[in-house]
């Protein structure tokens, strides 16, 4: 079963959330939250999951508490909730540590998905709309050795690859490995790096000049 904490500053937006979210059969909402501080207290008590964290609310922000709430060791994986014209917003969260992000008007399909998607580790990097947030607010520096030298040629190619929101698969076919080499290489470039999850690396390509916003490479 899936513990969900939501974070929103609206009722009706938690209310129809968890109703979404209730009509499925492994997914459990925990508790909620109306600000970014709530959300770190309810974190810390009921240890969820998955975390539904709203973009713009009073007292602390989901940015800032996504920060918190990465940087205190967590175990939860974090959605952002957000509109279109957040975008940036979205992005300075997906630095700090989020997993994804998704509509606000998301379907019940959407949402169970995002949730089991984020719930088993992954990322949600492959929407086309994930791919412009990082794009459009992501304006890193030319391409340099001292980020990148650890990593191997194979591995950089995976990097790039994993920017363009390539699933496992298809960079697996776009390479003719395997599935289960493409998951090893992954592994390697998260612990060579640093970083949490594959929206990191997307965000790490961009700002190091791997990949060049406006181009696949």
């Amino acid at each position: 079963m899936i513990g969900v904490l939501i974070v929103d500053d609206q009722d009706l937006v938690r209310e129809g959330l968890r109703m979404l979210l209730e009509a499925e059969p492994d997914v459990r909402v925990v508790g909620e939250a109306g600000n970014g501080r709530q959300a770190l207290a309810q974190a810390r008590r009921l240890d969820p999951d998955v975390v539904l964290m709203d973009v713009r609310m009073p007292e602390m922000d989901g940015i800032e508490a996504t920060a918190k709430l990465v940087l205190s060791g967590s175990r939860a994986r974090i959605l952002m909730l957000t509109t279109f014209n957040l975008d940036e917003y979205v992005y300075h969260a997906m630095k700090a540590g989020a997993s994804g992000f998704l509509l606000k008007d998301a379907s019940g399909d959407q949402l169970a998905h995002a949730v089991r998607t984020v719930s088993a580790g992954q990322a949600l990097l492959a929407p086309a709309i994930t791919r412009r947030l990082i794009e459009d607010f992501c304006r890193g520096p030319a391409p340099g050795e001292p980020a990148t030298g650890r990593l191997s040629e194979r591995e950089l190619e995976v990097v790039r690859l994993v920017a363009q929101g390539l699933s496992n698969a298809e960079i697996a076919a776009r390479l003719y490995l395997s599935e289960a080499t493409i998951k090893s290489h992954i592994a390697r470039i998260l612990a060579k790096l640093g970083l949490r999850d594959r929206v990191q690396v997307a965000v790490f390509a961009y700002e190091k000049g791997i990949v060049r916003p406006g181009r696949g490479a």
